[in-house]
C-alpha cells in the first residue's frame, strides 16, 4: 500500500523547507503557506522515496528528502511516465502534469546528485490540484485515471 511519508513547504524562493504533519491543499494556493502554490503545472511537487533513495545511492550520498525541495514525499508507487494520471491522497486529487527536472541546487547540495536524479523520473513529478483536501502524513496514496 502506498503512503504519504512527508509534507514540506517553503515560504519564499530558496527558503528553508519546513516539514509539516498535515496540510490543507487548495485549488487556489496549493499546499497551504507554500510560496509556489499558484495554479499551474508546478503547483505541487511529489517525490518518491524509492526514486530519492536510488538517486542518493547513485551519487554516493545520504540527504534528507526535503533537500529535493518537494512538497510531498510518498512511497510505494512508480511515477515514471505518469503524466496525465491522477494521484489521490484522501480527498485530495492531483493531476500529474510532468516530470520534475532536477535543478542546479541539487549539484550544489552534493556533486553528482543532479545527474543521479535524471534517470527514471527520480526527481519526482509536478502536479496541479484538481480537488482540494486536507492531508496528513500516513495517508494512503493511490494512482488513478489511467487514460492511455
Amino acid at each position: 500500500m502506498a503512503r504519504l511519508l512527508g509534507i514540506a513547504i517553503h515560504r519564499e524562493r530558496k527558503g528553508v523547507m519546513i516539514p509539516l504533519t498535515s496540510a490543507e491543499v487548495t485549488l487556489e494556493l496549493g499546499v497551504e503557506d507554500d510560496f509556489r502554490g499558484a495554479p499551474g503545472k508546478r503547483q505541487v511537487t511529489v517525490l518518491t522515496r524509492e526514486g530519492w533513495e536510488a538517486a542518493c545511492t547513485a551519487a554516493g550520498t545520504e540527504q534528507a528528502w526535503h533537500d529535493r525541495r518537494a512538497n510531498l514525499y510518498i512511497e510505494g508507487l512508480d511515477l515514471r511516465q505518469s503524466d496525465g494520471r491522477t494521484l489521490q491522497i484522501g480527498e485530495l486529487q492531483l493531476l500529474i502534469t510532468q516530470e520534475t527536472d532536477p535543478c542546479e541546487r541539487m549539484e550544489a547540495l552534493y556533486p553528482g546528485l543532479f545527474d543521479a536524479l535524471l534517470p527514471g523520473w527520480r526527481g519526482g513529478v509536478c502536479c496541479r490540484v484538481v480537488r482540494a483536501g486536507r492531508i496528513s502524513v500516513g495517508d494512503e496514496v493511490e494512482l488513478i485515471d489511467d487514460n492511455r
